[in-house]
């Protein structure tokens, strides 16, 4: 029997199963979009019954997550999938460099690969078609681990968001860390577009800054003129009362 050591929040647990995964009520409800006030209801209705620990805890389980979203659980259909990217099409020698390194990682732990997948797209882009497919397949059970040679080839900002994203689907991210294979020219470009963007924001609210000076002075106008208005007005009445 194969014990797996999961580390949590509530200490270290053994398991003999390769992909099973306890959820508090809160962190089960976060994962199908619901409130805990649902899952009681669900609880007492026996919609989605609750397990309860020695202590009387709920708790729920993953297979229940792939039960209510009606996916197969089968651990020998997740795929072991490499996972590299570049910027630009001008960078196919650093994609063809990643893939090699990659397999040659994967064969010397003894790791089968079933898929390789080659992007081209910016790091910062989260609109990437293979990437997009990727997460929905994470989502879908049907991914067990994505190997890559740095973070910055899965995602430029935010790695460890994802990371504990996927974790809740039982996906892991092996990261191998050559820092040969992350470039520094792509860095470089990344941090120019973002001042970019940055940058066109700013002259945006420039812009509007502009805007809201010429309104306050045609305001500013108007209220003159009322102002002027009012008093000869005033005035004529004075005039004619007078008479």
């Amino acid at each position: 029997m194969c014990l797996k050591v999961l580390i949590c929040a509530q200490g270290v647990i053994l398991m003999n199963s390769k992909h099973i995964t306890n959820y508090k009520p809160k962190d089960f409800a976060e994962l199908l979009g619901v409130s805990v006030k649902t899952f009681q209801r669900w609880d007492r209705e026996n919609i989605l019954k609750a397990k309860r620990t020695p202590t009387d805890r709920r708790y729920y389980t993953y297979e229940q997550y792939l039960e209510f979203k009606g996916i197969n659980g089968s651990d020998n259909d997740r795929k072991t999938i490499i996972y590299t990217r570049v910027s630009t099409n001008g960078q196919k020698d650093d994609l063809k460099n990643q893939i090699e390194f990659l397999l040659n990682f994967t064969s010397s732990k003894g790791i089968i690969v079933d898929e390789i997948i080659e992007d081209i797209g910016s790091g910062l882009n989260y609109n990437r078609r293979k990437w997009n497919k990727l997460i929905e397949e994470c989502m879908g059970n049907k991914v067990d681990s994505i190997i890559v040679t740095h973070k910055d080839r899965f995602i430029r900002f935010g790695y460890d968001w994802f990371e504990r994203f996927l974790s809740k689907y039982n996906v892991k991210i092996i990261v191998v860390n050559n820092e040969l294979l992350s470039s520094k020219e792509e860095l470089v470009q990344d941090i120019i577009s973002i001042l970019h963007v940055f940058s066109c924001r700013i002259y945006g609210l420039r812009k509007y800054k502009k805007k809201i000076k010429r309104d306050e002075e045609i305001a500013k106008s108007l209220q003159s003129r009322d102002k002027t208005n009012n008093k000869t007005n005033t005035e004529n009445q004075s005039k004619y009362w007078s008479l």
